[in-house]
C-alpha cells in the first residue's frame, strides 16, 4: 500500500472513531464580509492554485478572505496579507493550506478548524520529551512526538508512514515515542512494558517495529521471540519489563497525556502543535522547516 492510500485508509478509520482513550486517529476570528456579495476569483503571488476547479476555487477565495492571517500582529485576512506582501512569513503557506484542504474536498467548518489547529498560536503545547526513546538529532528543528498504543490498528496503519518521514528527514527532525497503552486493549501495557525493557538494552526502536508488524501476536511467548530475535538478554528483559522502573515510565507518560488532553492513540505533536491527519504529513514538516524545504516526492 502506498504512502497517499495509507493515509487515506487511516483517514477513513479515524473518522469512524470518537471517545476518549480510544484508538484514532484526532477561537480566532474569521474576517467579516457580506455573505451576498460574491467575491471575485483571487490570485495571490506565489500561490499556485492552478489544480482547483472553478468551484473550488471559489471556495478557496472566500476562505482566505474571511480567515485571518496567521501572525497576531496582522490584522488583515490571509489574501490581504499576502496581497499587500505584509510582514507575516506564515501568510503565504497558509493560503496553501487552504488550498489544499480544499482540494481534498473538506467541509467550510473543517478548513476552518484545520486552519486554527495548524496556525493559531494558543494551540502549541509544551511537550516535555524527558527520557523518552527518540532518534535524530536532539537539537533537530522539528521535534515529532507520538503517543501510541502497539495493540492499536490505527497506530500500526501510522507506523510506515511516520518512518518514512523520519527517514527522508533524518537530520532534521527528532522523532519521540510516549507510551499510552489503552485499557481497553488487553496487551496493550504488557507490549508496552516489553518495549521498555528493549530500551534498557538499546534496543527499543527494534522492538518497537517488531511489536507493530505482529500487532495480532502480543502474547507473552511471542513478546520472548522478539526479546530473542533483537539479541536481548532475556533474564534482564524480563526484570525489567515487569520493574517498578518501567512503572513508573508508563505512568508518567499517561500523566503527561492526560495533561495535554490526549484524546486517543495516534496521537502526534509536531513542534507542540497536535498534527491534523487529515493533512499531508511532508507538508506540514516542510512548512516546519521553512522555504527551503520541500516535501518528499509521493511513491
Amino acid at each position: 500500500m502506498g504512502h497517499s492510500q495509507l493515509s487515506a485508509a487511516l483517514v477513513l478509520a479515524l473518522s469512524f472513531t470518537s471517545g476518549a482513550s480510544t484508538c484514532h486517529g484526532q477561537s480566532s476570528g474569521e474576517a467579516s464580509k457580506d455573505p451576498t456579495t460574491p467575491l471575485p476569483e483571487l490570485t495571490l503571488p506565489g500561490v499556485d492554485t492552478s489544480s482547483l476547479m472553478p468551484r473550488e476555487k471559489r471556495e478557496w477565495t472566500a476562505r482566505v478572505t474571511e480567515l485571518l492571517a496567521p501572525c497576531s500582529e496582522v490584522p488583515v485576512s490571509v489574501a490581504q496579507c499576502v496581497q499587500e506582501k505584509r510582514k507575516c512569513p506564515k501568510c503565504i503557506p497558509a493560503a496553501k493550506f487552504v488550498a489544499k484542504m480544499v482540494r481534498d474536498g473538506m467541509s467550510q467548518e473543517q478548513i476552518e478548524a484545520g486552519y486554527h489547529a495548524r496556525f493559531d498560536p494558543d494551540k502549541v503545547k509544551s511537550v516535555d520529551i524527558g527520557k523518552a526513546p527518540f532518534k535524530g538529532p536532539e537539537g533537530a528543528p522539528v521535534t515529532l512526538v507520538e503517543f501510541a498504543d502497539f495493540e492499536c490498528p490505527y497506530c500500526a496503519l501510522m507506523s510506515p508512514v511516520l518512518e518514512k518521514m523520519w527517514q527522508a528527514h533524518a537530520t532534521d527532525v527528532r522523532y519521540v515515542y510516549k507510551f499510552m497503552p489503552l485499557s481497553g486493549h488487553p496487551h496493550g501495557e504488557i507490549s508496552s512494558r516489553a518495549a521498555v525493557a528493549a530500551m534498557n538494552q538499546g534496543k527499543f526502536w527494534e522492538m518497537h517495529d517488531k511489536l507493530f508488524a505482529n500487532r495480532d501476536h502480543l502474547e507473552p511467548a511471542d513478546l520472548d521471540t522478539y526479546a530473542k530475535d533483537i539479541g536481548l538478554d532475556l533474564k534482564k528483559f524480563h526484570a525489567d519489563a515487569t520493574s517498578q522502573a518501567t512503572t513508573d515510565v508508563l505512568a508518567a507518560d499517561r500523566k503527561q497525556a492526560d495533561a495535554l488532553g490526549v484524546q486517543g492513540t495516534p496521537t502526534i505533536y509536531i513542534n507542540g502543535r497536535e498534527f491534523d491527519v487529515r493533512q499531508d504529513l511532508d507538508d506540514w514538516i516542510a512548512q516546519e522547516l521553512g522555504p527551503a524545504a520541500t516535501p518528499t516526492p509521493p511513491h
